[in-house]
């Protein structure tokens, strides 16, 4: 892990000064020192790690190998003195099957909430093994304010579990909830259709990111200035976040430069509230680097939903070389997009210049709580 330490007291004073022009932009700088420790495997975010596992499932499984054949029954329903959301999943006929040389079938239903698969996370009936006309008769429950429901869709799909492979679509219906009867509490049966786009595209539209970066080589200003390298981040905006409720998204960016996972190197804006395109101007510098740390380094950006119990994961964006590893270590979150490199490169390659770009918002995989 690196090691990180504030600035000294006539930065600070900087910083109060930057504050006072502006109550949309503030500018915080740590020291970045060179690589000491072994660095981090794991990340750090206490509130990615109750929706990580949802939505790196939504890449998960096996698309298209089957043909999507068959129907579900279910119902649903909304209970309004304990504010759920239920839905009675009661059986399927006809479905396809999978392992023809087995004629084996081992099906389960899973739902999720669109546009936001990752906030609400996954609801799952239990494996009925094989068979092609299982019956459940289970319950998937969400607790959810019934004004955020009426915005939602539900995808409901049904999936053959292979435990040693990867799971395999069967098919999939989709209820627009907003325009829902909610007096047919009745089974009903659907037909299963193909993947939709929507449903896959969903978790992939998050946003875009509007930043620049800049790096200040050691002594580039003028002599010893600045004494050690800058990367400064400015994130200025952020356009089409989902809209997770009639009101819009109380959203704000926090900030890391991996391997580091100290709680010296989070950084984060201010809360924008209501506001599905929310301006920050928020600026960052880091210091202490020195030119080869950036082909090692990497700025994490996330962006969340706050509300009062919990913070909800939106997406992020990596800014590094994408390599795969740091420091001569195999790291996961190395795994920039070609845009994100390309952004990192521009940067290192044009020193002291801000360099601006767009950056979609997407899943980030490989995040652990911190300690």
């Amino acid at each position: 892990m690196l090691r990180i330490d504030l600035l000294c007291s006539r930065f600070n004073t900087h910083v109060f000064d930057l504050q006072t022009e502006s109550d949309t932009a503030s500018e915080i700088s740590f020291q970045f020192y060179r690589h000491k420790k072994s660095p981090s495997v794991g990340s750090h975010s206490s509130d990615m790690a109750s929706v990580s596992g949802s939505v790196l499932s939504v890449y998960s499984g096996d698309f298209g190998s089957v043909d999507a054949q068959g129907v579900v029954q279910f119902a649903l329903d909304y209970d309004e003195k304990n504010r759920e959301f239920q839905i009675f999943v009661s059986q399927c006929k006809d479905l396809a099957i999978v392992d023809e040389k087995k004629v084996r079938t081992d099906p389960y239903v899973k739902t999720y909430l669109l546009p936001d698969k990752a906030r609400m996370g996954k609801r799952k009936t239990s494996v009925k093994k094989r068979t092609v006309s299982p019956i459940y008769n289970e319950v998937l429950r969400y607790k959810i304010e019934k004004m955020v429901l009426l915005i939602q869709k539900l995808n409901l799909s049904i999936w053959h579990n292979d435990p040693l492979g990867r799971n395999s679509f069967l098919g999939e219906i989709e209820v627009d909830l907003a325009g829902w009867d909610w007096q047919n509490n009745r089974l009903n049966w659907y037909m299963l259709k193909p993947r939709s786009l929507s449903a896959f595209n969903c978790v992939d539209h998050r946003g875009v990111m509007n930043l620049s970066i800049k790096y200040i080589p050691p002594g580039s200003l003028g002599r010893k200035t600045p004494p050690s390298g800058e990367v400064h981040i400015w994130v200025k905006d952020i356009k089409d976040l989902p809209q997770l409720r009639p009101s819009g998204v109380d959203s704000f960016v926090k900030c890391y430069v991996l391997p580091d996972t100290s709680k010296k190197s989070y950084q984060k804006t201010r809360i924008v509230k209501r506001d599905s395109n929310p301006v920050f101007n928020h600026t960052i510098v880091y210091d202490g680097f020195h030119t080869e740390d950036l082909k090692d380094a990497c700025v994490e950006l996330t962006v969340w939903d706050h509300e009062k119990l919990t913070n909800h994961f939106l997406g992020g964006i990596r800014l590094g070389l994408g390599t795969g590893s740091s420091y001569g270590i195999a790291v996961d979150w190395m795994d920039s997009t070609q845009e994100e490199v390309a952004f990192w490169q521009e940067m290192m390659s044009t020193a002291n210049e801000w360099i601006e770009g767009s950056l979609p918002l997407r899943s980030l995989a490989g995040r652990k709580k911190l300690k």
